[in-house]
């Protein structure tokens, strides 16, 4: 399907109001620790500026409305959108100005009288609740701010929220368009979930099946072989039969597993768990752990990490693939002790990729991983989406999206 980006677009004498997502983490100073979110949106709001046009930029930051200071009220400097604007002006070489209240009459004033080559930043949309309730009111506001709309926030396409996807109804047809950024992620996404070379290897970790269990369902069908690593693989273990200790498993979904092995064998489709694992007498740093085959963990021990043999054959599964989708940890890789497995994934997906595969890696703590690694320039991509990614491959509509592709 065409998708319509700021390319095709001359924005000359126009205000383009972009949905970005600067929603990026800050210490207690405020600093920015991560800025690949800012940084990922540049390319779109220097083709904007290069044509002739002007920026309003509008984001999220946090949960101010759920995360509350301990007196009840919100805590306004915590989830201020006016930490980002120094970085933001040093990667963009221009001055951003700071619109405050998104919706404020200041704020109009500024996005009203910006000139072209100029960039605003308005506060935090998430200071109303408007935002999340996707209300057409505080959606038609945000709309005056700009003749052109862009999103090119992926990480937030999954929300119907007012800045996301009501905001779209605002504008004609022609006037509302994806930024390079939105455009990548759609078009690596369709290249694994509708254009995929086989062998087709998802690779699903992290801790719980209940998060994974709708993309499991949908991959079944498309996949030629599912690695489950991490948390999750214990509740396929316990679902077998098998004794796992005191490792972490849900009951409820017990039978979901069993289901999900049926539908893969009937499937041709290859469910590949750790045969072995790293367990631990604790959940912690310096506990006490050994290798230990997965179906007899002894009472008292965890499993924290996938063991040697599980990374050989999870090694050998990537080698001949040729489409790899990877999403989530192999094991609790925070603690040096359990982080082989997540590593030995990482570079074994990096390998498969320099022979040729394509690999695209998503979801919080794979993303955390290769980049702790050093490994996220040799993969295919590197999605800025967690659950908007799920979402997607679990075969959804996401409304952002179709705000604009109709």
């Amino acid at each position: 399907m065409d998708i319509k980006t700021v390319d095709s677009y001359d924005f000359s004498g126009h205000k383009a109001l972009i949905r970005v997502d600067f929603n990026v983490p800050l210490d207690k100073q405020y600093n920015i620790t991560d800025d690949s979110r800012i940084k990922a949106a540049v390319p779109t709001i220097k083709k904007i500026l290069k044509d002739g046009g002007a920026v309003i930029l509008m984001s999220h930051l946090g949960r101010p409305l759920k995360k509350l200071k301990e007196d009840g009220t919100v805590d306004y400097e915590k989830h201020s959108l006016k930490h980002v604007l120094k970085h933001t002006s040093e990667l963009l070489g221009v001055e951003v100005k700071f619109g405050g209240d998104c919706i404020g009459e200041e704020a109009f004033k500024m996005s009203a009288s910006l000139k072209a080559g100029e960039v605003m930043l308005l506060e935090n949309l998430r200071f109303y609740k408007e935002e999340e309730k996707g209300d057409a009111a505080f959606s038609e506001k945000l709309s005056k701010h700009g003749d052109v709309y862009v999103n090119d926030a992926f990480g937030t396409a999954h929300r119907a929220h007012a800045s996301t996807t009501i905001v779209a109804n605002y504008y004609p047809a022609d006037r509302k368009m994806f930024g390079y950024l939105m455009a990548a992620e759609i078009k690596n996404a369709d290249k694994v979930i509708l254009q995929a070379e086989k062998p087709f290897t998802a690779i699903l970790g992290g801790a719980k099946v209940s998060d994974k269990m709708l993309i499991i369902e949908n991959l079944i069908a498309k996949a030629d072989y599912i690695i489950i690593g991490g948390g999750m693989a214990y509740t396929f273990f316990k679902a077998q039969g098998y004794h796992i200790g005191s490792s972490l498993a849900e009951d409820d979904r017990l039978e979901t597993a069993k289901e999900v092995i049926a539908k893969a064998e009937a499937k041709g489709c290859k469910i590949v768990l750790p045969v072995d694992s790293v367990i631990a007498d604790k959940f912690a740093a310096d506990a006490n752990s050994k290798n230990c085959d997965t179906t007899n963990i002894p009472d008292g021990w965890m499993g924290l990490d996938i063991g040697e043999k599980a990374i050989v054959d999870f090694r050998n599964v990537i080698n001949k693939s040729k489409t790899i989708l990877w999403n989530g940890p192999m094991g609790v890789f925070e603690m040096e002790k359990f982080q082989a497995g997540t590593k030995a994934v990482a570079e074994a997906v990096a390998e498969a990729t320099e022979n040729g595969a394509f690999s695209l890696v998503g979801g919080g703590d794979s993303v955390a991983a290769v980049n702790q690694f050093g490994l996220a320039d040799k993969v295919s991509y590197v999605s800025t989406g967690g659950g908007a990614l799920l979402e997607y491959f679990e075969g959804k509509e996401l409304p952002g999206i179709k705000a604009i592709r109709g």
